[in-house]
């Protein structure tokens, strides 16, 4: 028995270490939902690996949570020339003096000077203001700004690049996505495989004791074989049971990550075999190369930092052009009269003014200014992405060699266990005869049956590493390697 569990934890310890990952972080939240897992779904949801990655495309609150960050991206995309829209605003002010001074009592009887020539109506001065009509004063507003600058032509490329950036990031997230809930699946396989086995030695040892049982009572064998078939048939079913709860605790993780009410009964459609493929390191990295999501989002990145560095450097050495109107009426009548003379050109004049401002900030030439200081850190972040995009590279050339490799070595192994598994079943069915006919012993047909099952594990390990390696292989390289 203890073959067997060495044999089991030496062929599964990938996938529960993978699964494992997945538990830990969603433990919580299983403890939460566990009272209700029976009540869920109690028809059971038969899923293929394609239906399974459907679901969590259409369910992954990580994808939704992207979704959100491009409709973001793309509203800014469509919207960034929107810093060339002028700002205009409506104003009206009503306001009343609290006292008079005569400053301004001057300046109202030179002004009263100059209309009175005109025949205009007058405003009042000083020895008016003891009426407190005389105090309030109304005045209407509405400006006109239009700024431009170089710098707002980058500033809209810079957008739309991000946009454009955040899209590959979008299908990052995807192709992550599919990728994970497609490594579960076949660990979930990998896992019913390794639990179907334990339960056929499980029956097959219960088969001897019950056998045993029956040989004893006819006195073919002594007490203590039958002691030893039924000690050995006990042994087995704790380990069983534990695997059928990891199994159980497993499939609801699953469903946790396909979005998908925890206790939902799955049943999973699927069979461990890998589609086989010829793969060449060197012709792989010449075609599929450049075609890295990875590498694309980092190329990406780079080009909005540039851009932003060429609309830092053109607003530092142009200078902007600002266009300013305002209309300003003023009313010279009575305060609390104004509304009935609105279009009364005599008691209304505007005090407004058009200008055209070319403005040119020397300050930011200085290299020890803050826009110098910006420029030089998009300078060094732009290094570092770069710098970065090298060590991207090489370890794409050592991921995809690694995984060239990998599935070199499993295709090898998976041949050489397969003929394993046809002399450890010869062997298997040869030791059960003799055990039956009793020329052998219970040890060695328990080496027998261990020795076919780490066989029939062994192959499925290597065809689930084969299969993670290929998936791997085509996502780092954003490729489609079996038809």
């Amino acid at each position: 028995m203890m073959g067997v569990n060495v044999m089991k934890n030496k062929f599964t310890a990938k996938a529960v270490l993978f699964l494992g990952i997945f538990l830990s972080s969603t433990s919580s939240f299983f403890a939460a939902e566990s009272e209700n897992a029976g009540k869920i779904n109690e028809r059971p949801v038969v899923l293929t690996v394609e239906q399974a990655v459907d679901f969590a495309l259409e369910n992954s609150r990580s994808l939704k949570s992207a979704d959100i960050d491009l409709e973001m991206k793309k509203r800014a995309s469509s919207t960034g020339w929107n810093v060339l829209l002028p700002n205009m605003q409506l104003t009206g002010t009503m306001s009343r003096a609290n006292e008079y001074s005569p400053a301004n009592s001057a300046s109202a009887q030179m002004i009263n000077g100059v209309l009175a020539v005109f025949g205009q109506q007058t405003i009042p001065v000083a020895e008016d203001y003891e009426d407190e009509e005389a105090r309030w004063s109304v005045i209407g507003g509405f400006s006109f700004g239009w700024n431009f600058s170089l710098a707002y032509i980058k500033q809209i490329q810079a957008s739309r690049a991000s946009y454009e950036s955040q899209k590959i990031s979008y299908e990052q997230t995807c192709q992550e996505t599919v990728l994970n809930v497609k490594k579960l699946f076949y660990a979930l396989l990998l896992q019913k495989e390794s639990l179907d086995i334990q339960k056929t030695t499980l029956l097959n040892a219960k088969n001897r004791a019950e056998q045993a049982e029956a040989d004893y009572k006819n006195g073919r064998i002594p007490e203590l074989s039958l002691l030893q078939t039924q000690v050995s048939y006990e042994n087995q079913k704790p380990d069983v049971e534990k695997a059928e709860r990891d199994y159980r605790q497993s499939l609801d993780m699953f469903a946790f990550v396909l979005g998908l009410p925890v206790g939902t009964d799955i049943k999973l459609d699927g069979k461990i075999e890998p589609s086989y493929v010829d793969v060449d390191y060197d012709t792989l990295m010449q075609k599929y190369a450049s075609s890295s999501l990875a590498l694309k989002s980092l190329d990406k990145n780079i080009d909005i930092l540039k851009m932003n560095l060429s609309a830092l450097n053109l607003s530092a050495y142009t200078p902007a052009l600002a266009l300013n109107y305002a209309w300003q009426p003023a009313y010279m009548g009575d305060a609390f009269s104004f509304a009935g003379d609105i279009g009364n050109d005599d008691k209304w004049y505007d005090a407004g003014s058009l200008s055209f401002t070319l403005a040119w900030n020397l300050t930011n030439l200085l290299p020890w200014s803050q826009t110098g200081q910006q420029a030089k850190n998009l300078k060094q972040s732009i290094a570092q992405l770069e710098i970065n995009r090298e060590l991207l590279t090489e370890n794409q050339k050592i991921s995809v060699r690694k995984a060239v490799d990998t599935l070199k070595e499993s295709r090898a192994q998976i041949d050489s266990m397969g003929r394993n598994i046809t002399l450890a079943q010869r062997a298997y069915d040869a030791t059960l005869k003799a055990y039956r006919s009793g020329t052998t012993e219970l040890l060695d047909l328990r080496d027998a049956e261990s020795s076919l099952n780490q066989a029939k594990l062994g192959q499925m390990s290597q065809k689930y590493n084969y299969i993670t390696a290929l998936l791997d292989l085509e996502n780092t390289l954003n490729t489609k390697l079996t038809k």
